[in-house]
């Protein structure tokens, strides 16, 4: 073989994995406006990139006449692997705090099942919940992670297939699904985006870590009035929230994207 064969190939592999550096991730900036019964009552923001792999972060606060009752501050994260078949969590964290407590969550996770978790402190009550299993630790997502929806390459991202789906949530305490159909398409504009989303009618149903004679835990049981709206990743080929809408028992809750800005990075995807 000639010196110059002897480069092709390695000159090959050099440029294909250049290509593969410098693909691109989608990465989506968003701000979100909560209100009850049409009363502001707080905000949330959330950041996130979108490859091969993810990570989201969120914040959120409550602000106006929901502090006068309860001051409350929160922050979360959750990175993973992102495939078609969903999430697969490799981290979550998550810290909340109000007037009388911060309470911390952390989980490790590997194969949608729970390697470690810690909360600090734990729930006074929790000698009064229904026992999390080990079982139920296992083929689960934790919340901020169940927030992505991976759809199938083929399928139409505001189809169907964008909405179909249970999904088995793990937040550290509690063990819950959450079963999504899909209602039809709707169009939505807000800044930044301006398009068609998926829109999903949603159902709670409580596993375990709850108690069992918990009057809000029962209501959301039999609550058929959740909906979301699904905005599309087209490079991603998943969605993510951008409303919620959820009737309490103090009233109508909405989680509405005022700012909801999609990008795109360089992403280093051979991992």
């Amino acid at each position: 073989m000639s010196p110059t064969r002897k480069r092709a190939p390695a000159a090959l592999a050099a440029l294909l994995l250049c290509a593969a550096g410098t693909a691109r991730a989608e990465t989506i900036k968003a701000h979100y406006a909560l209100s009850l019964m049409g009363i502001s009552i707080g905000s949330a923001y959330a950041t996130g990139v979108l490859d091969r792999s993810y990570r989201i972060d969120i914040s959120m606060r409550t602000t106006g006449l929901a502090n006068l009752v309860n001051n409350t501050k929160g922050a979360a994260m959750a990175s993973g692997g992102l495939t078609a078949g969903g999430p697969s969590p490799l981290a979550y964290a998550n810290t909340t705090s109000n007037e009388e407590e911060i309470r911390t969550v952390r989980m490790s996770l590997a194969g949608n099942a729970v390697r470690m978790v810690e909360v600090k402190p734990e729930p006074w009550d929790v000698d009064q919940r229904i026992p999390v299993t080990e079982g139920n630790k296992k083929r689960i997502v934790d919340p901020v992670s169940a927030l992505i929806m991976s759809v199938p390459q083929g399928q139409d991202l505001t189809g169907p297939a964008a909405c179909n789906r249970n999904i088995s949530v793990f937040d550290g305490v509690t063990r819950f699904d959450v079963a999504l159909t899909y209602a039809g398409q709707q169009m939505a504009s807000t800044r930044g985006y301006s398009g068609p989303v998926a829109v999903c009618s949603a159902r709670y149903t409580p596993i375990s870590g709850h108690r069992p004679d918990s009057k809000s835990t029962r209501y959301m049981a039999d609550n058929h009035d959740m909906n979301v709206w699904l905005a599309p990743l087209p490079e991603a080929h998943a969605l993510v929230p951008i409303h919620i809408d959820i009737k309490t028992a103090a009233g109508d809750l909405v989680i509405d994207a005022s700012d909801f800005q999609i990008g795109s990075k360089h992403a280093d995807t051979a991992r």
